[in-house]
């Protein structure tokens, strides 16, 4: 069989976690960001982990992350 191509931009945004659950950016802390309080703002530079109900479509576009 072949090896697997990895999906290079979503290489650029998940990152895998030691138990194997995948982490990303959160929205809305791009631009803007003069109106938002800092606590928000520390809040939105945070990293979140991926649903469970999107797992599986990362985990494709990912094939040799863990």
């Amino acid at each position: 069989m072949p090896k697997l191509k990895t999906r290079r931009a979503a290489a650029k945004r998940f990152r895998v976690t030691g138990s194997g659950k995948f982490m990303r950016r959160r929205a809305f802390h791009n631009h803007l960001l003069d109106h938002k309080s800092p606590k928000r703002k520390r809040y939105l530079g945070t990293m979140a982990v991926v649903d469970e109900r999107d797992h599986d479509r990362v985990s494709h576009m990912l094939p040799y992350a863990g």
